[in-house]
């Protein structure tokens, strides 16, 4: 389609050296819209330019907040109280309690197993003497739980209390021959009153060494403990142990009888240390 003259205009484009001139026809309506072309174009370039603004001034408020918190927490930091150093103390002393109370517990088991009475595990302390020297709440506890340690150890492999709780018949030393009472003889242990079949226990853990006829004991337990301690249980109608097992205190190692060199039902019971036979009255309480 051919474009009427009014739909066209010149425009002319002189040389500043004025030594020529050139034209160029543009179409009207573009140079009649050319006013809103530079509009839209100063528009964009307004709203690009805001825009920069405003993400910058946004930036520097997201600074300036977090210049401010750390600020803040720079300040609490400093108004937290240091670590309360009593409070650490007492949370240690209390576990070096608990752990003496734990072992007092077992030493208390022992006891009940032998027929003892425990103690009481309700308060721990020393003799409080002005003179003792002063130690930190660490060192007293600390000397406590090793002492305890070794407690433990002796009560559980020491010969102690009854390996049968009844009453005694016969006492250890010279005593007049049952089966002769003109003459005398020396009994080696003591001997606790029963009934065929009653329970025989162990009064200290260790290891059984003897278990069979013995001579005049009968049917015979020897139980080896720790610091050459030995245990014989004698008289027994049934064995309930064999040689080289490991016992603990309480345990059953046979049923009372009367086997051997006896005169009726009952439980012949020796200490011996270093293979000497001792009186076991001295290890049936905590106070002998």
């Amino acid at each position: 389609m051919k474009l009427k003259p009014s739909d066209v205009s010149t425009v002319i484009i002189v040389n500043k050296n004025k030594e020529g001139s050139q034209t160029l026809q543009v179409k009207t309506k573009h140079i009649d819209r050319f006013k809103h072309y530079l509009l839209g174009v100063l528009a964009i370039i307004t709203v690009l330019t805001l825009t920069v603004i405003y993400l910058g001034h946004q930036n520097q408020q997201q600074q300036e907040e977090k210049d401010r918190l750390v600020a803040q927490l720079t300040k609490l930091k400093g108004e937290v109280p240091p670590p309360d150093l009593e409070a650490k103390k007492a949370s240690t002393a209390q576990g070096y309690i608990q752990s003496i109370e734990a072992k007092l517990q077992t030493i208390n088991n022992y006891l009940k197993k032998r027929g003892l009475k425990g103690f009481s595990t309700k308060a721990v302390g020393g003799a409080n003497e002005a003179d003792a020297p002063k130690l930190t709440d660490s060192e007293t506890y600390s000397m406590y739980d090793e002492y305890l340690n070794r407690l433990v150890h002796t009560v559980a492999f020491t010969p102690m209390g009854y390996p049968r709780v009844s009453s005694l018949t016969s006492y250890f030393g010279y005593r007049s021959d049952p089966f002769n009472t003109a003459s005398a003889e020396f009994h080696p242990g003591i001997d606790f009153r029963g009934e065929r079949g009653d329970d025989a226990k162990c009064t200290a853990t260790g290891r059984v060494i003897f278990a069979g006829r013995f001579g005049g004991y009968g049917n015979c337990v020897r139980i080896a403990h720790a610091n050459n301690f030995e245990t014989l249980y004698g008289h027994l109608s049934r064995i309930s142990v064999k040689v080289g097992q490991e016992v603990t205190v309480g345990q059953k190692i046979g049923e009372i009888g009367s086997t051997g060199h006896s005169t009726g039902n009952h439980l012949h019971y020796e200490v011996r240390h270093n293979g000497k036979a001792i009186n076991p009255i001295k290890f049936l309480t905590l106070n002998n």
